[in-house]
């Protein structure tokens, strides 16, 4: 695990070297077909060296939730542990792996038509008047939900209208998580500063490397918008909304450095809230062997 910029996919193949394990993607944007660059997909040939199970398995237009990818993984867990292997579950989906290891509320599908009115609703009084609405039917969830979460508000309030019941209240009502015995490993850079250049530096890669020609491909696939799951992604929403000429392209940039890091920060909160975690400075020289070390510790070798 760890935020994003931290060298998850790196580690991953050099542990995949060291060790007899398979890897499962845990990243709600690397399921997507297409969102290559801006996600920093492993290319074909580290895909081709050390296969990843759980990338590239839906179009863009679908939606994939944390319940699905919790099926998923543990499909993915089984058929490794068949072939006599071990998982290695890398990605930086924090809520997914919490999903995984501590459970999940079974909540419902997601309503295109409620989304829809959602967003009708949002764009004549703005997300903080739905805010509002939210805490007047779940002062619970709008108390840990920020006013410009646009996403989780609108899931809430469609949790609501589905089923009249608060989110939290069905966010209490946890089916069980899967029963293995999970080895946590963080990298966790301590230098605040230097994950920020390291975000920095790979969103100028990611441009360099065709990101904005990318979202241009994928606005003209019909049934997708900016409103589906996977154009939310960071990087992806501020440069949708560039193309649709809401913004110039150096503010787009600028927006989506600061999603960046405002995911990374999320994401350092989850972990910091993880139990029985092992944290490793990825810059750290012999970070691998240290990791290694651990790893072979608990696995028993």
């Amino acid at each position: 695990m760890g935020p994003t910029a931290s060298g998850k996919t790196s580690v991953a193949m050099r542990l995949a070297a060291e060790l007899p394990v398979d890897v499962v993607s845990v990243d709600s944007a690397l399921v997507y077909r297409g969102m290559d660059i801006g996600t920093a997909k492993p290319d074909a040939d580290m895909l081709a060296k050390v296969p990843h199970q759980l990338i590239n398995i839906c179009e863009p237009e679908e939606t994939y939730s944390a319940g699905t990818f919790v099926q998923d993984a543990v499909a993915a867990i089984e058929s490794i542990h068949a072939a006599g292997r071990i998982p290695l579950l890398a990605g930086g989906t924090m809520m997914y792996f919490r999903a995984l290891t501590q459970g999940i509320a079974p909540l419902p599908a997601a309503d295109a038509n409620i989304r829809a009115a959602l967003d009708a609703e949002a764009q004549l009084e703005g997300w903080p008047a739905l805010h509002q609405q939210l805490a007047a039917v779940d002062a619970d969830a709008a108390a840990r939900i920020a006013e410009s979460d646009s996403q989780r508000i609108q899931r809430a309030l469609e949790v609501f209208r589905i089923t009249g019941k608060p989110l939290s209240e069905l966010q209490r009502e946890t089916l069980q998580p899967a029963r293995y015995n999970f080895i946590r490993v963080a990298l966790m850079p301590p230098d605040r500063a230097i994950l920020h250049q390291r975000i920095a530096e790979r969103l100028d890669q990611m441009m360099d490397a065709g990101f904005l020609d990318e979202v241009r491909q994928l606005r003209t696939r019909p049934g997708l918008t900016a409103d589906s799951t996977s154009m939310r992604s960071v990087g992806y929403r501020q440069l949708w909304a560039h193309l649709e000429g809401e913004t110039d392209l150096p503010t787009a940039a600028e927006r989506a450095l600061f999603a960046t890091r405002q995911l990374a920060k999320r994401q350092i909160t989850w972990l910091r809230s993880e139990p029985v975690i092992n944290c490793f400075d990825p810059l750290e020289a012999g970070a691998i062997d240290t990791i290694l070390s651990v790893l072979r510790e608990n696995l028993g070798e």
